[in-house]
């Protein structure tokens, strides 16, 4: 995923200082080029041996270290990086890096690298909120360096306030929204629906779907990592918000049809992955006075065909997407929906298929174009967003 990338990663002395090994060894796991720099203060928190291990190269904290290669070290570095991250970032060192110090070998390398740069604050809180730090976050941001806020929670000193570095994951997260991909859709914007929708029966009770969202997710995710601005019209889900997507969340199908009717023309490429109940019901009285729940009976009205009315209303600029999850008679099936919903594209797929029902972090999918049926092995969710997102985007 990340081969041939070299991703700098800039320590600062604070307790979070531990976290970043678990940073480290998930980039050498995702096949990046890790390289590490700490302050001698980091070195009082984790030991630079650790780093080394987890990296195969040495870890850099004296400026004027000669136990190395004869090079210029922290312009060698500087230029082969693809993005630098400090994390933890101290005060200390958000400060000298908002005026442009550079008294070590942290800062001197930060100067002189040319690739975009992230900063993951992490200190007491007071310290966080004193109007100089911010100040200084400010600077950092107007230079076009991404800083991500600190969580909120109970931090080391036995405060409890924002200040906390997010977990490891969250930093990846961050890292990969920079270099997984080549940014060949900036310009672009993508609309995406994902996740079921509920209909409610009464106020405990409701028709839904076993969709997690998973699919459109990784599709909205994907887009966005390519450089497209994204909208995700998501239903109820347990999945977290993508980074850097627009997401308006809805409940019911008519919820989600309005989204997608009100946002549908600022959209390049719209892909409705949603799996919308088809039924609305209606609770309706078998005698005049209720008297259990067996004197009741239930209405099902169709909801809103959400992609034959994007299909109707598509403009001449747009893409258009569905799915179509099928039992029998797939290529078929899902050619009769390209054509009656005046499609684009077709992601089809059998739900008795192993790997590709829902719920699965993989899917085994058909795409069904005008052109014909391209089918594909089994693959990550991700790497099916990758394919469909480019024969959208020719």
């Amino acid at each position: 995923m990340l081969e041939g990338k070299c991703v700098v990663l800039g320590i600062t002395g604070s307790i979070a200082a531990y976290k970043i090994a678990s940073l480290a060894s998930a980039l050498k796991k995702l096949g990046a080029d890790v390289e590490v720099i700490m302050t001698r203060n980091a070195t009082n928190f984790i030991n630079p041996i650790t780093f080394e291990t987890l990296t195969g190269h040495k870890c850099l904290v004296d400026t004027f270290d000669r136990n190395f290669e004869f090079n210029v070290e922290h312009v060698s570095i500087a230029k082969k990086a693809d993005v630098f991250m400090v994390a933890p970032a101290s005060a200390n060192v958000i400060g000298k890096i908002a005026n442009g110090i550079c008294d070590d070998m942290l800062t001197t390398t930060f100067m002189a690298c040319r690739c975009p740069k992230i900063i993951s604050p992490a200190m007491n809180t007071a310290m966080y909120e004193n109007a100089i730090l911010q100040d200084n976050l400010t600077k950092l941001e107007s230079y076009g360096m991404n800083v991500i806020k600190p969580a909120s929670g109970y931090l080391a000193c036995g405060d409890v306030g924002a200040g906390k570095m997010p977990e490891p994951e969250v930093l990846l997260d961050y890292i990969l929204q920079e270099i997984e991909y080549e940014k060949d859709m900036v310009g672009k914007r993508v609309l995406v629906t994902a996740g079921p929708t509920r209909e409610a029966i009464d106020p405990v009770r409701f028709i839904s779907n076993h969709s997690t969202g998973k699919m459109g997710y990784a599709i909205a995710r994907v887009a966005s990592r390519r450089g497209a601005e994204v909208t995700l019209v998501s239903g109820p889900t347990n999945l977290d918000k993508p980074l850097g997507v627009r997401v308006i969340d809805v409940t019911s199908a008519g919820e989600m049809y309005d989204a997608v009717v009100a946002n549908y023309k600022d959209a390049d490429i719209i892909i409705k992955s949603a799996a919308v109940a088809d039924y609305t019901p209606t609770t309706v009285a078998n005698q005049k006075m209720k008297k259990s729940d067996d004197d009741m009976s239930i209405e099902l009205t169709r909801t809103e065909d959400i992609l034959g009315w994007l299909g109707q209303h598509k403009l001449d600029n747009q893409k258009l997407c569905g799915f179509a999850m099928e039992t029998q008679d797939l290529i078929e099936n899902a050619t009769a929906k390209l054509k009656k919903k005046n499609a684009d594209m077709i992601v089809a797929n059998s739900i008795a298929t192993e790997g590709a029902g829902f719920g699965v972090d993989t899917n085994v999918a058909t795409l069904i174009t005008s052109d014909g049926a391209e089918s594909l092995n089994m693959m990550s969710k991700e790497e099916l967003a990758k394919i469909i997102l480019d024969r959208l985007n020719l």
